[in-house]
């Protein structure tokens, strides 16, 4: 006798995929990044659409690898991932939760006039740009002028 699993409900899905937590900056997740676009039952086929933040992200497989690999671990077996490059990957996909990650991590969240504003250390307002390439190709390194500590800035795309 060959028992049929249930399909776990979409929100399921979507749980599951928030726990996977982005490969550069691991404090925020998948979902909270805003790369996942789509989860959808194509018949007994799920279909995860996945948006890279940029065409040329060298994480992406190992996000896809990740997505993967979580999904197979809760009996998904028919599974298919989907890359989306249009519409574009844009900061204003980040969920409200994932800024506040960024944020209580210690990098300033993307803000609408291109710089950070204030200091995730301690909140100062008074900041200066020491380059604008950080640790990854998204991230900006800035510095505070009060307690002088340098931090990334999730630059805005």
């Amino acid at each position: 006798m060959v028992m049929i699993m249930a399909q776990p409900a979409i929100d399921q899905v979507w749980e599951w995929l928030d726990a996977i937590p982005d490969p550069e900056i691991p404090v925020i997740s998948l979902v909270d990044l805003g790369i996942v676009r789509g989860v959808d039952w194509e018949g007994d086929l799920l279909v995860v659409t996945v948006t890279p933040t940029y065409s040329g992200c060298p994480a992406t497989s190992i996000i896809n690898f990740d997505i993967e690999t979580a999904l197979r671990k809760h009996g998904i077996e028919n599974l298919e991932l989907r890359r989306q490059l249009s519409p574009a990957w844009t900061t204003d996909w980040l969920s409200d939760k994932g800024r506040a990650q960024l944020e209580k991590f210690g990098i300033a969240p993307p803000q609408p006039g291109g710089g950070p504003e204030r200091c995730p250390q301690c909140s100062s307002t008074h900041l200066e740009r020491l380059s604008q390439f950080g640790s990854t190709p998204c991230k900006a390194q800035w510095r505070c002028k009060d307690c002088l500590e340098p931090f990334d800035y999730f630059k805005c795309i």
